[in-house]
């Protein structure tokens, strides 16, 4: 079977050069060179709305490609299309760039000028590779092959906000719906939601930590079913073991669930650690709860403020929720937006621990009642982050948000240093 390649290439002399290498490799099929970011995506996505067997084996990634850089158009690629082997073509052969691009997601870098033998070389070892992973997807069972499932991070102001009410609540009201949804404890030292959902479990996130290509077979190994329908990913029991979930593991996790499950809802907890700040940076839709009171809108605030610092997040692309919300409270939505610069949900969350303190107590908070105001507020912010299948099969809001997908490498730093 010929190895499809897509050149992507803006460069009208490189354009040449490499369409004419690509054509004399053996059992290689190249299509037409797409000359920027966008046609890159665009084509990518419309070949993946037909089919993952439609994608390309192998995309080819010239440096001077535009206007979005290369490492990260290459992120972009190897997040929305997993099944997709990028090589990069560059000038600098440097090991930093060497790992730049691996930690990016390219599974290959060829030097310039072009060598006949290294071009051919990379890009059958990414075919190959290429061609497994659609394997392990065609064995896989209960894929969702489209073009990366919606990823939402739910994180705390200040502990006992609500972020793991909220993320829970989210994650059913979109798998009730009708979407494949995967809800992950990345709360490494304190998470509970095994606890929330009466969850007795063997294997946690932890266990997919030292695997450098997740198959949907190992991620499902990984997973626990719920009666719910939800995927869970839970914290490890022992909260120590959280720190062998680096930020590079992180990243691997998320893409590997964004691959597999139309939704993917990330319990974060309120302390920020490498593993929560990758899964943050790479949201489709990043939240951060508060209740309306002077020490947790502070502790928004705070949030928000080092997001930027270590750019893992713009205040802009950040969504508060308000929860506890009452009438007679003083600290109203639009003081807190206007207190952290962020967007601030619609949707506030009422101040009704009466109606939770059963099925809390019980560790059932999945069957908490169709009635409850809480739940009711809940299953409507779902609606309004798009994470609810429309009636019509209108297409969900807040896809291709993905604005947090910068700064890794200057927070990796700031925290290694």
């Amino acid at each position: 079977m010929p190895t499809r390649i897509l050149p992507a290439v803006g460069d009208t002399d490189a354009v040449r050069s490499i369409t004419t290498l690509l054509s004399q490799l053996p059992d290689a099929e190249p299509v037409a060179p797409v000359v920027d970011s966008t046609q890159l995506i665009d084509t990518l996505a419309r070949l993946a709305a037909e089919s993952v067997d439609e994608l390309p084996e192998v995309v080819v990634v010239h440096e001077r490609i535009g206007p979005v850089p290369a490492l990260e158009l290459i992120r972009e690629v190897a997040l929305r299309f997993p099944a997709v082997g990028v090589i990069l073509v560059t000038s600098d052969a440097s090991p930093g760039l060497f790992q730049a691009a691996m930690d990016y997601g390219a599974r290959g870098l060829v030097a310039l000028p072009l060598s006949y033998e290294e071009l051919a070389s990379r890009v059958q070892a990414v075919a190959q590779w290429s061609v497994g992973v659609r394997r392990h997807l065609g064995a896989g069972g209960d894929v969702f092959t489209g073009v990366g499932g919606t990823v939402v991070t739910v994180s705390g102001a200040k502990g006992g906000a609500g972020t793991t009410l909220t993320a829970i609540q989210l994650a059913l009201a979109a798998q009730a719906s009708g979407r494949s949804t995967a809800l992950v404890d990345m709360d490494l030292q304190t998470g509970d939601i095994a606890s929330y959902l009466d969850v007795q479990f063997r294997r946690s996130v932890v266990d997919l930590a030292a695997i450098t290509d997740i198959s949907p077979r190992v991620l499902a190994d990984a997973v626990f079913r719920h009666d719910t329908g939800l995927a869970l990913l839970l914290a490890p029991a022992e909260g120590e073991r959280g720190e062998d979930v680096t930020d590079r593991a992180a990243r691997q996790i998320v893409s590997a669930l964004r691959s597999r499950y139309e939704v993917v809802v990330i319990d974060c907890g309120a302390q920020l650690g490498g593993a929560g700040a990758a899964a943050v940076e790479m949201a489709d839709r990043a939240l951060l709860v508060t209740t309306p009171d002077v020490v947790a809108v502070r502790g928004a605030k705070r949030a928000v403020r080092m997001w930027d610092r270590l750019q893992i997040r713009k205040a802009e692309e950040t969504t508060v929720v308000v929860n506890r919300h009452s009438r007679g409270t003083e600290i109203q939505p639009p003081l807190i937006q206007k207190i952290t610069g962020t967007a601030v949900a619609a949707t506030v969350v009422p101040a009704n621990f009466k109606e939770l303190q059963s099925v809390v107590d019980a560790g059932r908070i999945h069957e908490l009642e169709n009635r409850s105001s809480v739940k009711q507020a809940l299953w409507g912010l779902a609606g309004e982050l798009g994470l609810v299948k429309a009636p019509d099969g209108a297409q969900k809001a807040g896809r291709g948000f993905r604005g947090g997908d910068r700064g890794s490498v200057s927070f990796r730093r700031r925290r290694e240093g």
